[in-house]
């Protein structure tokens, strides 16, 4: 497997691509708008061709590149099939599995940081059968879970984070590794670490929120900062609404 995240630095935000050099296939998940040119660049480099733009949730914090992208090369676009948006994409639900040359995404639909939001279970059938590692978009950071408040309804929606993570993420297995879409900077969780990446064995052991009961966890959770007026904006123009 070619495995290349896109960190960035400034806004505490990660993307990745990855994907099958030796059938020169790869997608690409929660694509900045400005660096399209770098991810089309770092495939054809590589000799893969971009087949799959994936967004693990419609995002509040940054401008998406995931349409842009999947316009300009061709590629599937997709959502999880909850996805409240006004423009036509490919659906994703729990359980499916796209096939990206010897590399496959299996879908968990983790609910609670938003209603759409879905992280995606990566398997390298070069290297195993087992999962390698996850990207868990907004749902498990480095030290720290999403905010539960961007949608409203912060306790139901904190409930719905907790099963995720609990019921979802977790039994994925210790040696899983763990890719979320933020580190330390970003606006969309609180107590996060510089460190962009983990396992779940590390979260379990050393994640404050891990060890919380599901009512503590419910009540903590929801006690995040003011969001900033521009998230507002920023989803509304991911959302085509603008």
């Amino acid at each position: 497997m070619i495995f290349r995240p896109f960190y960035y630095f400034d806004s505490g935000c990660a993307a990745y691509l990855f994907g099958c050099g030796g059938l020169g296939k790869c997608a690409v998940v929660d694509a900045h708008h400005h660096d399209i040119d770098a991810y089309v660049a770092f495939a054809e480099a590589k000799g893969m061709a971009i087949t799959h733009v994936l967004d693990t949730h419609v995002h509040a914090d940054h401008r998406s590149g995931g349409r842009a992208l999947a316009e300009r090369v061709g590629a599937r676009y997709c959502l999880h099939e909850s996805a409240d948006v006004a423009f036509a994409f490919d659906p994703l639900a729990e359980g499916d599995e796209l096939e990206v040359g010897n590399t496959r995404l299996k879908v968990l639909h983790t609910p609670g940081h938003t209603p759409e939001s879905m992280s995606l279970v990566v398997t390298d059938l070069r290297r195993g059968k087992e999962p390698w590692f996850v990207l868990t978009g907004d749902s498990l950071f480095v030290g720290a879970v999403g905010r539960p408040d961007l949608p409203g309804n912060a306790l139901e929606n904190a409930a719905q984070l907790y099963d995720s993570i609990h019921h979802k993420l977790l039994p994925l297995g210790d040696g899983v590794e763990v890719y979320p879409a933020h580190f330390s900077g970003s606006l969309c969780g609180a107590g996060m670490s510089g460190k962009p990446s983990s396992t779940i064995a590390f979260e379990k052991r050393h994640n404050p929120m891990l060890g919380l009961s599901r009512e503590r966890f419910i009540e903590v959770a929801s006690e995040v900062p003011q969001k900033p007026d521009a998230m507002a904006q920023i989803l509304r123009e991911n959302q085509g609404r603008a």
